[in-house]
């Protein structure tokens, strides 16, 4: 019988995780979360990821979704087409939370009568006001994926790109990580949020070169020969991690769904 995570809630007592899924661009995101259990994708426009999703042996995958969200609420709908029931989707994909962050800020503005999220949020905007009150409507998002888990047990997969920013370090050098490219209000959100936050990207050694001057110049090398790999820890360089199970899996499994469900199953039933 092939495991499966709808499966593992009754068997191991685990119910259907809440994955914020992160990783570079065309790494492959979108094709690992059509690999999961019986998905549907809620694509916001903006995101072409979907035109040619193959399985892991390459053969293309018919991947039931909706039509492209324009606004916020074509995403409420799609959501709520989906927490009526009366359907065999068992996974719910928002991808991505890149291309939704543009509809949530609309709806703000037009909350407060404005054009410019900078200026949203109560006394004229300003400090963040905007950002924050960006807040109740991902919050929104997220009341709307654990209704369909508790109702429809679905399993929820959030996806988001990533952009390079300087972490200022108190306690040493400052360095680069990867971060959502989000505002990172909304991203500690979903990150509070998820049971597993997970990034995707190749395995890369960096050479330091002297450029003078007392300056290094460094290139990225892939060292895997164009394996793809999806990370469950966070480390100094980018996001991850998780609770329960999700938090006991290897630091980095092949980026492929069947790899990722084989580490879950053989995490919940260690002893």
């Amino acid at each position: 019988m092939a495991f499966d995570l709808s499966s593992i809630t009754t068997g191991f007592g685990i119910r259907p995780p809440r994955i914020f899924l992160l990783g570079i661009e065309k790494i492959g995101k979108s094709e690992f979360a059509a690999g999961s259990n019986n998905p549907c994708f809620i694509p916001i426009f903006g995101e072409e990821g979907l035109d040619d999703i193959r399985d892991e042996n390459g053969l293309p995958i018919e991947l039931p979704q909706f039509p492209p969200s324009r606004d916020l609420n074509d995403v409420r709908s799609a959501l709520q087409t989906l927490l009526n029931g009366g359907h065999d989707r068992q996974t719910a994909v928002v991808d991505s939370v890149s291309t939704l962050e543009p509809l949530i800020w609309e709806q703000v503005c037009r909350d407060d009568g404005v054009n410019d999220i900078e200026k949203a949020g109560g006394g004229g905007g300003g400090y963040g006001k905007g950002y924050t009150a960006s807040l109740k409507y991902w919050r929104e998002i997220t009341n709307f994926l654990d209704a369909l888990r508790s109702h429809q047990n679905m399993a929820s997969i959030v996806i988001g790109h990533v952009t390079v920013k300087t972490f200022n370090n108190p306690e040493g050098p400052d360095y680069d990580h990867y971060v959502a490219d989000i505002n990172q209000k909304a991203a500690g959100l979903l990150c509070k949020w998820a049971d597993a936050i997970l990034f995707c990207n190749s395995e890369t050694l960096v050479e330091t070169k002297d450029a003078g001057f007392n300056k290094k110049i460094g290139k990225g090398i892939d060292i895997t020969e164009g394996q793809r790999f999806v990370f469950t820890q966070k480390m100094p360089a980018h996001p991850g991690g998780g609770r329960g199970v999700y938090g006991r899996l290897p630091y980095k499994i092949p980026l492929f769904w069947s790899h990722y469900q084989a580490a879950i199953q053989a995490a919940a039933t260690q002893v």
